[in-house]
């Protein structure tokens, strides 16, 4: 895998400044959280045995972002088969697929996502493998954009608990469930943002967290 520092300038699919990964058509850049907060280095994943790795080595972390990465390691194994033979085409995703599934077992997001690009990949045998390929692309991206409206949604739903309190909140939150654990915003996190936007946020509290430190690290560099 190429590995290459950017920025912090860069921008999430609603202009949130944490951009957990970054789909170009051509491949995916994942933000290498084992390098936060000191480092902002981005991995570029250009086949599906790089996503494998990315997973397994935990550049990518959070059931949610894991399974939007999934999806997009399908998507790049499909697009790295260059024959004719649709039934090889077919052989050589779903191996491709099986080797990402192994990569974390107990990331529920990335059976869930590996599957339905499975079905996307049966459903569509009768067309040409050109037009399947993009069909995954296309589903991948889909998966993508569906996990941001959710936190986003969540986030607000969240929000609305506190909607009838007075006073600004004192927080404590626990791991990491922000942007660098999904496509962007996050969950738990997620909730917090939207308090904040109203401006109900005194203070978060954030717990270490063991084995990574992903609260000190990853929650405190996010807030």
């Amino acid at each position: 895998m190429e590995v290459k520092s950017t920025k912090s300038k860069v921008e999430n699919i609603k202009t949130t400044k944490v951009k957990t990964l970054i789909w170009d058509k051509k491949g995916l850049k994942l933000i290498d959280q084992r390098k936060l907060p000191f480092k902002e280095i981005y991995v570029n994943c250009k086949t599906s045995e790089d996503v494998a790795d990315a997973i397994k080595n935990m550049i990518v972390r959070g059931a949610p972002a894991i399974g939007v990465t999934a999806a997009y390691g399908a998507a790049l194994a499909a697009m790295e088969y260059k024959g004719n033979s649709k039934n090889k085409f077919t052989e050589f995703v779903l191996k491709k697929m099986d080797l990402i599934s192994g990569t974390r077992p107990t990331a529920v997001n990335l059976f869930w996502s590996i599957e339905r690009m499975k079905k996307v990949l049966s459903d569509n045998k009768h067309l040409q493998i050109e037009e399947i390929k993009n069909k995954l692309i296309e589903e991948a991206e889909l998966i993508e954009r569906q996990d941001y409206a959710i936190n986003c949604r969540l986030g607000e739903n969240g929000a609305k608990i506190f909607s009838k309190s007075k006073k600004k909140l004192k927080i404590l939150t626990h791991c990491n469930a922000g942007a660098l654990a999904t496509a962007g915003y996050g969950t738990a996190l997620g909730v917090i943002r939207s308090l904040f936007k109203q401006s109900k946020v005194a203070k978060v509290i954030v717990g270490e967290t063991r084995p990574y430190l992903q609260g000190a690290r990853l929650t405190a560099w996010e807030l």
